[in-house]
């Protein structure tokens, strides 16, 4: 398991901040976008180990995920890339795995490239109300 850059607080934090932001209409900034986008990479590589897939959210992260056959050099058989937007709308449960592929918003290649199985890896309800942005789970 990958050592976690940023603490679940911290993470948690940033993700429900994005959140709240996007419920607004607001745009978070881009230290909250990249906070929540890591936080999520390292939680998906917590709950599906492995290196089999690759998942890359330019320009704020990558990590490798699922078990399966692993790559040594270059390019890995299994790539899935996305924007920063489309990946936390799709780890926070937004939006499904089929739909942001129908809507091309998802570059996967190989057959272990598809990640619908172990998304949503967290979902929040951020209330009308809720003036601090904190949502709850």
């Amino acid at each position: 398991m990958a050592r976690r850059r940023i603490s679940a607080e911290q993470g948690r934090a940033a993700v429900q901040q994005w959140s709240a932001s996007q419920a607004c209409g607001e745009d978070p900034g881009r230290k909250v976008t990249a906070a929540a986008v890591r936080h999520l990479l390292e939680e998906l590589a917590e709950r599906a180990p492995g290196n089999s897939v690759e998942v890359r959210v330019p320009p704020f992260g990558v990590t490798q995920c699922i078990e399966g056959p692993t790559h040594t050099r270059g390019t890995p058989p299994n790539v899935v890339e996305l924007s920063a937007q489309t990946w936390l709308e799709l780890a926070l449960g937004r939006r499904s795995w089929e739909q942001a592929a129908s809507a091309s918003e998802i570059s996967a290649s190989g057959i272990r490239a598809d990640l619908s199985d172990v998304i949503p890896l967290l979902r929040l309800r951020i209330d009308a109300d809720d003036a601090d942005g904190r949502g709850s789970a």
